[in-house]
C-alpha cells in the first residue's frame, strides 16, 4: 500500500526544505510506503529552486513536481496533486509547518485496522499540542464545522482541517470545483453523499501561524466557505 502525500505550495521557500525533510524521514506504519507530489501553485519566491534542490540532493525519495504557470489557488493545486497521485490513499500537507506528518500514522491507524475509508485529523479533540493563536478563527472554523455537519449529517469536531486521509479511488471520483479554500467543505460535502462511507476523525496536533509569518486564510474565505456548504451540501 502507498500513501500519497500532496504538498501545495505557494511562496513557501521559508518552510518548503523543512517539510521536504520531514516527510523524507517519516516512517509509516502497516508496511505503507509514501510518495510526495510537490504542486508550486506560480510562486513568485525560489519555492521552485529549493524543491529541485532537494529533489537533486535526495534522488531516493519518491517525489514528483509540478507547477502552475499561473496562479489558481490552494484547490486548484490539489486538483493537480489528485490527478497525479499514485498512491491507494492521499493526504494533504501544507508547506507551512502548522500540522506534524509524524501523525500520519495517527490518521492512517484506522485504516490499518479496517475500519475507515476517511479519516480526519482534529486540531480539537485529543491531548496533543495546540498553539493558543486567533479567537475569531476558532469561532469561525466551529461555526464552519457546525454548519457542515449540519447539511451533511456528521458530527465532526473540525470540518477545516487539513489533514484529511482519503482512499485514493473514492477521492478520485469526486468532482471537486472549487479552486481557493472551499476545497475543504466542497470535499466534505461530496465525500459524505458516498454510500457506506466509513468516515473517523482523530486528534492531531496544531502549530499555527500568525499572517506575519506567512498565512493566508482571511474572512472572504470564510463567506466562501459557507456559500460552499450550502451549495455543495443542497446538490444532488
Amino acid at each position: 500500500m502507498k500513501l500519497s502525500v500532496i504538498v501545495p505550495a505557494y511562496n513557501e521557500e521559508k518552510t518548503i526544505l523543512t517539510v521536504l525533510e520531514k516527510l523524507k524521514s517519516v516512517v509509516l506504519i502497516g508496511d505503507f510506503s509514501k510518495e510526495i507530489v510537490v504542486v508550486n501553485d506560480c510562486s513568485a519566491d525560489n519555492t521552485e529552486g529549493k524543491v529541485k534542490q532537494f529533489i537533486a540532493e535526495n534522488p531516493l525519495v519518491e517525489i514528483s513536481y509540478f507547477k502552475h504557470e499561473v496562479n489558481k489557488g490552494k484547490g486548484a493545486a490539489l486538483h493537480t496533486g489528485i490527478q497525479k497521485a499514485s498512491g491507494d490513499y492521499i493526504i494533504v500537507q501544507d508547506a507551512d509547518l502548522e500540522y506534524d506528518p509524524e501523525e500520519f500514522n495517527v490518521l492512517l491507524k484506522p485504516v490499518i485496522n479496517g475500519y475507515a475509508d476517511v479519516v480526519y485529523g482534529s486540531r480539537f479533540m485529543g491531548g496533543r499540542p495546540h498553539r493558543i493563536l486567533f479567537f475569531w478563527h476558532t469561532i469561525g472554523n466551529k461555526f464552519l464545522t457546525f454548519l457542515s455537519n449540519m447539511f451533511c449529517n456528521l458530527n465532526l469536531t473540525d470540518m477545516e482541517t487539513c489533514y484529511k486521509l482519503f482512499r485514493a479511488d473514492m477521492l478520485k471520483g469526486l468532482n471537486l470545483k472549487e479552486r481557493r479554500f472551499g476545497f475543504e467543505p466542497e470535499v466534505t460535502a461530496k465525500i459524505s453523499k458516498i454510500p457506506r462511507i466509513r468516515i473517523y476523525e482523530v486528534g492531531v496536533s496544531y502549530y499555527g501561524r500568525t499572517y506575519e509569518e506567512g498565512k493566508k486564510i482571511n474572512w472572504k474565505d470564510g463567506f466562501r466557505a459557507i456559500y460552499c456548504i450550502i451549495r455543495y451540501g443542497l446538490a444532488d
